[in-house]
C-alpha cells in the first residue's frame, strides 16, 4: 500500500511538492521560533551551573544591575553563621569602548572586592581564565581589568593592551571565557575603580555574592540571611520624591492631620475614643507588616533557573500562537490537496471497491498519502530549522544563542506527521463513503 500511495503522490508532482513545501516552511518556522526559548534555557543553565553561591540583591530588582544595597551590610552578612565569604559587587553600563558607542551587544563593568574574591573556593572568572592572569591584591585601586575573549576578539585587543572605557584608560591583565552569553559581556575590575567609573556612591553596592562554609547548605543559609534582614527599611537608599513614600515625614504628618480632622469635626467625644483605638490598630497592623517585609532577595542558581523557566513558559505561549498561524495554513494546504485528489480519483476508488477494497482500506490509503506528505514536509522543515539555528549562532555568536536540541526536532517531526494525518482524515472519510457504482458513475 505504501508503494501505491507513493505512486499516487508522484503522479501529481507539482501539487504534492507545494503541499510538502508549505508544511516544511511551517515546521521550519516552528523549530526556529522554539529554538529561541531553547537557547535561553541553555544559556541560563550554562550560566548558573557555574555560580554555586547565593546572590543577595534588592527586593524587586530584576537583575543586580538595578539593585542598590547598603555597603555596611557586608559586616552583618559575614557575622551570620554559615557564611564563608562575602564579595560585594557594583555594576555600571559601559557606554563607550575605545571611543565607540556601545549599544548591542551591551557591555557591563563589574566591580568586585578583590581581596574577598580571592578567598572564594570557586570563582567562575578565575576558573575560566584563558590568557593572562587573575586579579592580585596589588590590583586594588588600579585601572586593571579582565575582559572576555568575545570582547577581546571584537576590539582586537589582548593582554597588556590598553582600552578606553567611558573615557578612562584600563590595562588588560587577563582574558576569560565562560561560554555563557550572559557572562561574556562583562569587564571586571576593582570595586572602587568601578565606583569611580560609574559615579556610584561609595556607601552602596549592587549586590553581595555569598559563599557558604562547610557547615550549612545553601537553602539553610538562604533562610538565615532572609530572617536576619527581615523588617529592614531600604527606602532611605532609594531615590524618592519630596512627598512620596510612606516613610516621608511630610506624608506621615499629612496622614495624621487627616485622621485628626476626621476624628474631631465629624465625631462626638464618645466616638473619638473609638477613632483613636482604630488608629492604633492601623498603626500596629502597619508595624506588623513592616516587620515581616523582606527588603532583599536571596537567590540561588535554582531560584534563577525557576524564574527563567517561568519566563520561558510565557515565551512558549507566544511562540505557540505565532507557530499556529503557519501550521493552520499548512494544514489547510494538505486538506486542499487531498480533497482535490479525492475529486480526481473518484473512478479509481470505485474500481478499487469493486475489486474488493473495503472502506477502511480506502481510508488507510488516503491517510497514508497525507502522512507521507507530513513526514516529507517535517523532515525538510526540521532540517532547514536546525541548519538555520547553526547559521545564526555562527554568524552572531555574541548576540544570539539559539538551540534546537533533539527533543525539539523529534517533536516537530512527529507533529508534522500528525498534521498530515489529521489533514487527510476528512478527505479519506469522503472517499470511503462512495459506493463502487456511484464512484464509477460519477467518474
Amino acid at each position: 500500500m505504501i508503494r501505491f500511495a507513493l505512486g499516487n503522490l508522484t503522479s501529481r508532482p507539482l501539487r504534492s511538492v507545494l503541499s510538502v513545501l508549505g508544511l516544511a516552511v511551517a515546521i521550519g518556522g516552528m523549530v526556529g521560533l522554539f529554538s529561541i526559548a531553547g537557547g535561553i534555557d541553555q544559556v541560563v543553565s550554562k550560566t548558573f551551573e557555574q555560580i554555586p553561591g547565593l546572590l543577595v540583591q534588592q527586593q524587586g530588582a530584576p537583575i543586580p544591575l538595578f539593585s542598590t544595597l547598603p555597603a555596611n551590610w557586608e559586616a552583618e552578612l559575614e557575622a551570620i553563621p554559615g557564611v564563608g565569604v562575602v564579595d560585594p559587587e557594583v555594576f555600571c553600563r559601559v557606554n563607550q569602548l575605545d571611543g565607540k558607542m556601545i549599544i548591542n551587544p551591551p557591555r557591563f563593568a563589574i566591580g568586585m572586592e578583590i581581596d574577598a574574591r580571592l578567598k572564594l573556593k570557586r570563582s567562575l572568572y578565575r576558573e575560566n581564565l584563558v590568557d593572562g592572569r587573575f586579579f592580585l591584591p596589588a590590583d586594588v585601586e588600579t585601572n586593571h581589568c579582565l575582559i572576555s575573549r568575545e570582547i577581546s576578539t571584537s576590539i582586537s585587543k589582548s593582554v597588556g593592551d590598553v582600552i578606553d572605557l567611558n573615557g578612562s584608560e584600563f590595562e588588560i591583565v587577563g582574558i576569560y571565557e565562560t561560554g555563557s552569553m550572559m557572562l561574556d559581556v562583562n569587564i571586571l575590575m576593582d570595586i572602587n575603580t568601578c565606583r569611580r567609573l560609574g559615579r556610584i556612591d561609595v556607601n552602596t553596592v549592587g549586590c553581595f555574592y555569598v559563599e557558604a562554609d562547610d557547615s550549612v547548605d545553601n537553602k539553610t543559609l538562604q533562610k538565615s540571611i532572609e530572617d536576619h534582614f527581615r523588617g529592614r527599611d531600604l527606602r532611605t537608599w532609594q531615590p524618592r520624591s519630596q512627598f512620596g513614600g510612606s516613610g516621608n515625614v511630610l506624608a506621615n504628618l499629612a496622614r495624621r492631620l487627616d485622621q485628626s480632622i476626621k476624628g474631631t469635626s465629624t465625631l462626638r467625644e464618645t466616638d473619638e475614643h473609638h477613632t483613636d483605638e482604630r488608629f492604633k490598630k492601623e498603626e500596629k497592623s502597619h508595624s506588623d507588616a513592616e516587620s515581616k517585609r523582606l527588603p532583599i532577595e536571596v537567590r540561588s542558581a535554582d531560584d534563577w533557573g525557576e524564574r527563567i523557566a517561568e519566563f520561558s513558559q510565557d515565551l512558549n505561549i507566544f511562540l505557540t500562537l505565532m507557530t499556529a498561524i503557519g501550521v493552520s495554513i499548512a494544514t489547510l494546504s494538505i486538506v486542499n490537496t487531498m480533497m482535490m485528489s479525492v475529486t480526481e480519483r473518484t473512478t479509481e476508488f470505485g474500481i478499487l471497491r469493486a475489486n474488493g477494497w473495503s472502506k477502511s482500506e480506502i481510508m488507510r490509503l488516503m491517510t497514508l498519502e497525507s502522512s507521507l506528505i507530513g513526514f516529507s514536509g517535517g523532515m525538510i522543515g526540521v532540517s532547514i530549522g536546525w541548519l538555520a539555528t547553526l547559521l545564526v549562532n555562527w554568524s552572531w555568536p555574541g548576540r544570539l544563542q539559539l538551540h534546537a536540541g533533539f527533543p525539539l526536532l523529534f517533536t516537530s517531526l512527529i507533529f508534522s506527521i500528525a498534521l498530515g494525518l489529521v489533514g487527510g482524515l476528512y478527505p479519506a472519510w469522503r472517499a470511503s463513503r462512495l459506493s463502487p457504482m456511484e464512484s464509477i458513475r460519477r467518474g
